[in-house]
């Protein structure tokens, strides 16, 4: 049988779109040849009217441009003005020219052109050549009077006449061109109706044998899906055409969307069944197996398992609820963690997998007759608010079509949210029961708040009455607030002013430091002489006398220290180094330094060492001694008779507060001084640990004391990470214990104030230990000096002493003069470096630092450098022991340095090492 030939309506409407371009074609050959016509006398118009204004206007600007030049000229005399001028005039006879050949056709208009160029040229030779000339000639007189009788306005203003006259014109015959051409466009219109009716009517002919042709097809299609539509919802029904054209494949489209059509209401019923089915359930594992029922009666799933997600301390469990075609509880695994397998990693991805190609290895779906083996495998997570709560696997016999994932893959989208309501339905059970436990007792003690609401409620009332003072008091305190922020500025000022003032105040105690050390020095010196009494020209009162002017002096020092030490401590600019102390060797300190105190008032010291001590703590050894030593000072100062008692142990852990817990420390030392002493009085325990405080003023009468040895123990303790603690009686004694830590790792703050405190320091030389004992009052025992090695080393040694304070040059000459040496003096750096120049060589120089005209400083550089001397040895000696003063000396060029006042033995020991080197 012969194949039917396909003849579509796209044929069909091609070959009656052919026949009407036909007749359009020969339409526009017929229309082509009057618009040709049209175009080029158009385009005459166009290219001839449009030249002839633009060639006028330029000959116009022309002679504009050469009026212009010659005025400008005529007025500035600069020679710029006439390049317009020249270029006018060169330019504007071509465009004449042009325009003349032009206007070929038109004999009246190049009789106009001619007129205007005589005029043109007639301008030149009266106006502007000439004009130019006398300018050039700078004629100003004639050029004066030629403007006055100006006969270029004249020419210029015919020129302008003539233009507007030949402008007129040109614009006239435009118009009658213009309008022989519209006339001949109206009748190419007129052919142009005639033309499209014809056309017309031809393609209306054409149309209705076309559509006919198309209709009649379409009718029949129509007709059919009537019929199927009449068959109320059955879809079985399909579209036959018999024509092999586009109405065919609309039928066989037709069809097609059909049996979407009956697979989606097939999709749209299960999902509707699905949604309703687990309606009412209220606990997981009936929903569980609900859902595996009706979803594998609708997929054809032999298999299947339902997982729900438990938190426990492993993670998120999900743990099976149910299973569909079960074997003895062999389906599936019963529990797995995210991630762990194909369901595990499908939970953890949140996606769906379909597996096709199981392997051997896959648990068998059995039945009555045997085992089979599945052919697919889905795997689905269920989600809720984007987090996974269940996991459902299904198995099949046949492999899983789009359309069940798609039923599946739907039913889930909304199946978390009722998996959660079961859940949070069945916590509400349970918290139902629980909560109606709770209603009982509630009941009872309603009753117990109903007694207590009408108490409240009377107090409410007085709340209100509160609550109109309380905003009476506010209305009063927004008023004091502005007065606050006032104070709050005054305060601020005052603040400043008092940075001023403890910047003043430490360059007085520096400034005193010095004055007082200068003239403590003297007495230090001679007294020590006076004491040892060599000439033996001295009597024993005499002798005593010189040992309490010394004793007094040292005390003295002790006094200018404390100051000093308070100073800093208040100013938060004291050195704290930290270091290993031997602790073990603490009580033998302790007995040599006191022993022979308490023998002197006859009291008893105790010092009791506990095992658990460590032998090496961390902490500032010097400040550590200073606070015992101040701590043992007051207690024998205050006790008359009895014993004082030292006692050191470590803190124990169970006593440690949480305070202590929190300090980066190996241990707490807790160093306890108890004397059986007066006692001080409950109210005076925090007062005598301020500055200049003691308990009453009878202890100042009777036993002395500046009060601020417990005031600096007190703030060296808070240095050193502790405190001191007082527990005290009057008439039974006082216990003074100093909690300590171990510090290894350092103190947090300390690094910034090791650099800070430049006004006042005091050099580590200074003092001995006993003069950091501030309140002892017992006589000092002079070291003999070693007088026959220093008459071999000082013999006949020329040592100039060079300082501007006579007490000290004569303490010092007597000193040195005893040793066999021989001794010169300066008062300044200049009257130093004039010996130094006019004198045998010296062996030795002691330098003071602070001296008028020339000091300390200079004057060793000039030693050292202008002198050459670079291996004559210099002491550096100065009574105002600032920070940094040690180094300050060796760098301008001192060999060592000693700070006031002098120790006679430390001076010679210092001057025998370097007369000996």
């Amino acid at each position: 049988m012969e194949k039917k030939i396909r003849f579509g309506i796209k044929s069909k409407i091609i070959i009656g779109y052919l026949i009407v371009i036909v007749c359009l074609f020969i339409a526009f050959i017929v229309l082509n040849s009057q618009i040709s016509s049209l175009q080029k006398e158009r385009n005459f118009i166009i290219d001839h009217d449009i030249e002839v204004h633009d060639l006028t206007n330029r000959i116009e600007k022309h002679l504009l441009d050469m009026e212009t030049g010659q005025r400008g000229y005529i007025i500035t005399g600069e020679a710029s003005y006439l390049e317009p001028y020249n270029s006018a005039a060169s330019s504007w006879e071509k465009d004449y020219n042009a325009l003349y050949q032009l206007l070929n056709n038109n004999p009246n208009q190049q009789e106009k052109l001619e007129k205007i160029k005589g005029s043109i040229q007639d301008w030149i030779e009266a106006a502007g050549e000439p004009t130019i000339a006398l300018k050039k000639e700078n004629n100003t007189k004639e050029l004066q009077q030629f403007f006055e009788k100006d006969p270029g306005r004249q020419y210029m203003d015919d020129i302008r006449s003539q233009f507007t006259s030949f402008r007129n014109v040109e614009k006239k015959s435009t118009e009658t061109r213009a309008t022989e051409l519209d006339e001949k466009n109206q009748k190419i219109k007129i052919g142009l109706y005639g033309l499209l009716l014809f056309v017309t009517l031809i393609s209306l002919a054409i149309a209705i044998v076309l559509s006919n042709s198309i209709v009649n097809t379409i009718k029949e299609v129509t007709q059919t899906i009537k019929r199927i539509t009449a068959a109320k919802g059955e879809l079985k029904g399909r579209i036959k055409v018999r024509s092999n054209d586009e109405i065919k494949d609309l039928g066989i489209a037709t069809n097609a969307l059909l049996e979407n059509i009956e697979e989606r209401n097939w999709l749209q019923t299960n999902i509707a069944h699905a949604v309703t089915m687990y309606q009412g359930i209220a606990s997981v594992d009936k929903l569980a197996e609900k859902f595996l029922f009706t979803v594998s009666e609708m997929t054809g799933a032999s298999f299947g398992a339902f997982y729900v997600r438990e938190e426990n301390d492993k993670g998120d469990l999900f743990v099976k609820q149910a299973a569909f075609a079960d074997r003895k509880g062999d389906a599936g695994r019963e529990s797995f963690l995210i991630g762990e397998g194909l369901i595990g990693q499908a939970a953890l991805e949140k996606r769906t997998l379909v597996i096709n190609d199981v392997p051997d290895t896959y648990q068998l779906i059995a039945s009555g007759l045997g085992d089979v083996k599945p052919k697919s495998i889905f795997i689905v997570p269920v989600l809720f608010e984007d987090e996974v709560i269940a996991v459902i696997e299904l198995a099949s016999l046949h492999e899983f079509t789009v359309l069940e994932q798609e039923l599946i893959s739907q039913v889930i989208e909304t199946f978390g949210l009722t998996i959660n309501g079961v859940i949070r339905r069945m916590e509400i059970a349970r918290l139902l029961k629980e909560s109606q436990a709770m209603t009982e007792e509630l009941q009872a003690q309603s009753e117990e708040l109903q007694t207590q609401s009408e108490e409240l409620q009377m107090q409410s009332e007085e709340l209100r009455m509160i609550n109109e003072q309380l905003e009476e008091r506010t209305k009063d305190a927004e008023e004091k607030s502005f007065e606050l922020e006032a104070a709050k500025e005054d305060l601020e000022e005052k603040a400043h002013q008092l940075e001023l003032n403890s910047q003043y105040k430490s360059e007085f105690l520096a400034n005193m430091s010095h004055e007082l050390r200068t003239p403590l020095n003297s007495i230090l010196i001679l007294s020590e002489m006076l004491e040892e009494n060599a000439a033996k020209t001295l009597s024993e009162d005499e002798e005593e006398y010189a040992r309490i002017i010394h004793s007094s002096g040292k005390d003295l020092l002790a006094l200018i220290n404390d100051i000093l030490d308070l100073s800093k401590v208040e100013s938060g600019k004291l050195d704290v180094l930290l270091a290993e102390m031997n602790m073990s060797e603490l009580p033998d300190q302790i007995e040599r330094n006191f022993s022979h105190v308490a023998e002197q008032k006859k009291v008893q010291l105790k010092i009791n060492k506990a095992q658990d001590v460590p032998d090496i703590i961390h902490t500032d050894e010097k400040r550590f001694q200073q606070i015992v030593k101040n701590l043992l000072s007051n207690a024998f100062k205050f006790t008359e008779s009895g014993s004082v008692t030292v006692s050191i142990q470590r803190v124990a852990d169970h006593r440690l507060t949480t305070a202590m817990r929190t300090v980066d420390t190996d241990c707490w030392l807790e160093i306890a001084v108890a004397d059986t002493g007066i006692g001080i009085p409950k109210e005076k325990h925090q007062l005598i640990f301020e500055a200049f405080q003691q308990a009453d003023g009878a202890t100042v009468r009777k036993y002395g004391g500046t009060g601020l040895g417990l005031s600096i123990c007190s703030e060296f303790a808070k240095l050193l990470g502790g405190w001191i603690s007082l527990s005290s009686e009057v008439g039974k004694g006082s216990t003074f214990t100093l909690y300590l830590p171990s510090l290894s790792n350092g103190l947090i703050d300390y690094e910034k104030v090791n650099f800070a405190y430049e006004e006042v320091a005091v050099s580590v030389e200074e003092a001995e230990p006993e003069a950091e004992i501030t309140e002892i009052d017992h006589p000092i025992q002079p070291v003999e000096p070693s007088l026959q090695d220093d008459e071999n080393v000082f013999q006949d040694k020329r040592v100039l002493i060079v300082d501007d304070d006579q007490r000290n040059i004569f303490a010092l000459k007597t000193a040195l003069a005893k040793q066999g040496m021989t001794i010169m003096t300066a008062h300044n750096g200049i009257e130093c470096l004039e010996m130094m120049k006019n004198s045998e060589p010296f062996d030795l120089i002691l330098m003071d630092i602070m001296m008028p005209q020339m000091d300390g400083y200079e004057a060793m550089q000039k030693i050292r450098g202008e002198l050459k001397l670079v291996d004559l040895p210099i002491i550096a000696l100065t009574a105002k022991a600032m920070k940094n003063d040690r180094e300050k000396c060796l760098e301008a060029g001192a060999s060592d340095y000693i700070s006031k006042p002098l120790d006679l033995n430390q001076l010679f020991s210092v001057m025998r090492v370097w007369l000996v080197n």
